[in-house]
């Protein structure tokens, strides 16, 4: 059996994807691959970002969401898990040490701080938000999230 071990500082979640010596509370199915948790993660959370510990870029990240009143949840991996994380382009061409942070919305990547901040400029952030329900209304936008257009 394997262990998912949360610590939680500053609103992040730290994972430790070891197996430990004894069981405890959290014991989850050893069976279940680092892959097919982080799958797990990414369907159960709306808005989640997985990151390096320490990462001033997923700083960036948190803050430019909670600015918008999206509160994501946010996952730390070690180096050697960023590996599980799946590839943001659609042909796998992304290597492991560029996937994190990577912030899911909605289950699909989008990508780095980059791609996120291209994202809310291009003025589809909101409306992706707003989608996947993690915010009720879209200033600026009706209700069928199509840009109020002022004459």
């Amino acid at each position: 059996m394997q262990r998912l071990r949360r610590r939680c500082s500053n609103d992040v979640v730290r994972l430790d994807l070891t197996t430990p010596p004894n069981s405890s509370s959290l014991s989850i199915d050893g069976a279940e691959s680092t892959e097919t948790r982080i799958q797990r993660l990414i369907s159960e959370h709306p808005v989640i970002i997985f990151s390096r510990s320490s990462c001033c870029m997923c700083h960036v990240m948190k803050k430019l969401l909670a600015t918008i009143g999206v509160h994501p949840t946010v996952i730390e991996l070690e180096d050697h898990e960023i590996s599980a994380l799946p590839p943001a382009a659609e042909d796998g061409s992304s290597s492991p040490s560029s996937l994190a942070p990577a912030v899911f919305i909605g289950g699909s990547c989008v990508g780095g701080l980059e791609s996120l901040v291209a994202l809310h400029l291009s003025g589809h952030l909101v409306p992706k938000l707003v989608e996947v329900g993690v915010l009720a209304f879209s200033p600026g936008y009706d209700s069928n999230n199509n840009p109020i257009i002022s004459s």
